[in-house]
């Protein structure tokens, strides 16, 4: 059976978020490698090839770093942020980048029904989401993106480089003041944390993609990595480069 880390950093910095990530992607003696993830202080990422001009979220966010991933900007509060990086020969990839995409978003929602959540891709159907001129990546859909309750609910990106790819994705959990009228998890207000839907997400992600997953660590090589790439994310010579 094909087995995965699984890393999770709860509450970090922003700087290290992003490094960790571009870390995992540059390992390539690394077993696949799920992260679950969330934020502190609250963040507004940005998409790599955005302007902070586009999004006026930008100015009112308590910290911004720009991601290595493309779409739209994200607010990083009441979510859970997740990530995958494994080689691009993986099962997860075979085929096209949309089969990937399906079979992440797929698996998603299989934990989602869990919660009484019917979750299914956008398809062609409009959204009561959708707004222009936010620049954030819960207005805009495609359709690959898994919805429910006629809204956005989770966004993913990928970036593909050395034989490896990086898929990041973002949960919303509950709606933050930067990103509004979104799906959510925890509809009801029942309480619903990043960490409980994690919990509930690793066993059908094992389940629904014939995995098996391990708690782990990053390794020392990663954890180096981690540090020195970070600092750039935060740059506001890169953040505001466009």
């Amino acid at each position: 059976m094909d087995v995965w880390r699984l890393i999770t950093t709860w509450g970090a910095r922003p700087a290290f978020n992003m490094g960790l990530d571009e870390a995992l992607l540059e390992s390539a003696g690394a077993p696949p490698t799920l992260r679950f993830y969330t934020w502190n202080p609250e963040t507004l990422s940005l998409g790599y090839f955005q302007r902070c001009a586009d999004v006026p979220a930008v100015e009112h966010a308590r910290s911004v770093v720009r991601r290595m991933t493309g779409g739209g900007a994200i607010h990083h509060a009441g979510e859970l942020t997740f990530s995958i990086a494994a080689p691009l020969d993986h099962p997860l990839y075979r085929g096209t980048i949309a089969d990937s995409y399906r079979r992440v978003h797929g698996a998603i929602a299989a934990a989602l029904a869990e919660y009484g959540v019917q979750a299914g891709l956008r398809g062609e159907r409009a959204l009561a989401s959708d707004r222009a001129g936010t620049g954030m990546c819960f207005h805009r859909s495609t359709p690959l993106d898994l919805t429910w309750d006629g809204r956005k609910g989770v966004g993913s990106a990928q970036r593909r480089r050395g034989g490896r790819v990086l898929h990041h994705g973002s949960i919303k959990i509950r709606a933050s003041p930067l990103e509004d009228e979104v799906a959510t998890l925890d509809r009801q207000g029942a309480g619903v944390t990043p960490e409980g839907f994690a919990g509930t997400l690793r066993p059908v992600l094992e389940r629904e993609l014939g995995i098996e997953i391990a708690t782990g660590v990053p390794d020392a090589f990663e954890r180096g990595r981690a540090a020195k790439l970070g600092t750039r994310y935060v740059d506001p010579q890169f953040i505001r480069r466009r």
